[in-house]
């Protein structure tokens, strides 16, 4: 996948012509079950691919959390995240991104805890992944979400040439309000994915596999009950050991990812914390 160019223009014709400045989430996002295209069970891999419409692809997956108030952030990204996120990476010379959306719920508790979509690079495809996500809305009373469940998609089911040609590390971002839960069963594995080999890993072993190929960021958003524990982003620093990033509010995604892709493509520094940069963040 990843054929096609972004346009800023041809998307904000798109946002305009499907009035999603207006509309509500439930109202773009209108699926009530998980998309078929979306579903995991039988994916082998999705690709990342240098061609000669792209010959320096970058691929980036945003891993969105679809529970509780969450749903929030894809809403936010369709109406003006996204075309920011893409203009802002491509104007830092970054020519050939490639995103990937997944969609991530609680595998103990939901029935699609695991959404994936494909690499894109058009903005009218990014925008049908996007809006294909099913915000399914629930989690659980279990202290977690399933956030590294999209550590093990990037680590076993991902091609990507940038890393493959180059070896430049992918982006993932994991973004939530919630800690991650601790380990992932092998029968889980198996019953959304398919017939293969599985095991049981816990969350450290699966974000040291992903981070073999891919820089994991988490963004953290602070401004929901369970976002503003202290207890829970203390958790995150200490399992992420510098690629955290607490926001107060969830309209500073868009911000946060581009500067971090811009900024850092295949050159990440960690600190204990990754510090916002603009002066607006550093007033939060």
């Amino acid at each position: 996948m990843g054929g096609g160019a972004y346009s800023s223009v041809s998307h904000l014709h798109t946002i305009r012509a499907k009035g999603y400045d207006t509309k509500t989430m439930h109202e773009i996002f209108t699926a009530r079950n998980i998309n078929s295209s979306m579903n995991p069970y039988g994916v082998k891999i999705r690709e990342a691919r240098d061609s000669a419409e792209h010959p320096s692809s970058l691929a980036i997956i945003l891993a969105l959390d679809e529970t509780g108030s969450m749903g929030s952030v894809p809403h936010f990204l369709v109406k003006e995240g996204l075309m920011d996120i893409m203009e802002s990476i491509i104007k830092a010379g970054i020519a050939d991104p490639q995103i990937l959306f997944l969609g991530i719920g609680d595998h103990e508790c939901d029935n699609a805890p695991l959404q994936v979509g494909q690499f894109e690079s058009s903005d009218n495809l990014l925008d049908k992944w996007l809006t294909d996500v099913y915000l399914e809305g629930k989690g659980g009373g279990n202290d977690g979400e399933s956030y590294l469940l999209a550590w093990y998609f990037a680590a076993f089911h991902t091609a990507i040439d940038c890393f493959e040609k180059r070896k430049q590390k992918g982006f993932l971002f994991t973004i939530g309000d919630e800690p991650v839960l601790p380990a992932v069963p092998a029968s889980f594995l198996k019953r959304i994915m398919g017939e293969g080999q599985y095991e049981n890993y816990s969350a450290a072993a699966l974000l040291a596999k992903a981070r073999e190929k891919y820089n994991v960021f988490h963004i953290h958003i602070k401004e929901t009950a369970s976002g503003s524990r202290q207890e829970v982003i203390d958790g995150w620093k200490q399992l992420l050991k510098g690629h955290l990033i607490a926001v107060e509010q969830r309209s500073r995604v868009a911000k946060v990812i581009s500067d971090i892709v811009s900024n850092s493509a295949g050159k990440v520094k960690p600190e204990e914390v990754v510090q916002p940069k603009s002066k607006e963040e550093m007033m939060l």
